[in-house]
């Protein structure tokens, strides 16, 4: 078994749509939860927040298990029903410009982790 791998991730959340993504977080259903722990994540969180700048923004956290990311993440986005899923997550974020491309979510670096 691969060593786990944590990641956090940044994007903004339009705020005329706040209430649309948390329903929708609310009722994620059991295909795309399966679907989560399928491509080798874990104790996966998805945090909101008011900056100072105004602007609301989703902080997300999760543990990777599994040898390859980007495969899995490859996987993942060619799947039929994670397409879905985005199709209507989707419109309710607005990427961060600092993001690197080809990135939806802006990857962070961990700079402190205590067990």
């Amino acid at each position: 078994m691969s060593q786990v791998k944590r990641y956090g991730m940044v994007i903004r959340v339009k705020e005329e749509r706040i209430e649309e993504y948390k329903k929708l977080q609310a009722d994620v259903g059991p295909d795309i939860l399966k679907m989560i722990k399928g491509w080798n994540i874990r104790n996966y969180s998805i945090y909101l927040g008011e900056l100072e700048d105004g602007q609301f923004y989703l902080f997300s956290y999760f543990e990777y298990l599994g040898d390859d990311f980007d495969a899995d993440l490859k996987k993942m986005a060619a799947d039929p029903e994670t397409q879905k899923w985005w199709d209507v997550c989707m419109p309710c974020l607005r990427p961060i410009v600092f993001k690197a491309e080809g990135e939806w979510w802006m990857n962070m670096e961990e700079v402190f982790h205590c067990e």
